[in-house]
């Protein structure tokens, strides 16, 4: 399984981002802390708190999804660069 943390600015995402990922044939969990959902679940992700990033965990090795999920990924680091700049 692997594991990336993602970031959602709106709830707009958040439905691009469920509507996306059930296309697809894994596993993907999606939590913070121990409460833990299941991605596809636009229900489930709705009741955590989209204000931090979240963890997503996931069983495709399917390059597409991969690159799917791409703008979603937190850049905290990048972030914290532009601010510095």
């Amino acid at each position: 399984m692997q594991q990336v943390n993602i970031k959602f600015n709106n709830v707009k995402q958040v439905q691009q981002f469920v509507n996306m990922i059930i296309n697809f044939d894994a596993h993907v969990d999606l939590g913070c802390g121990q409460k833990v959902v299941n991605a596809k679940s636009i229900l489930g992700v709705f009741a955590l708190d989209l204000s931090e990033p979240l963890l997503l965990s996931y069983t495709s090795k399917d390059t597409e999804f991969i690159e799917k999920i791409k703008p979603f990924i937190y850049k905290e680091n990048a972030a914290n660069l532009d601010h510095a700049g």
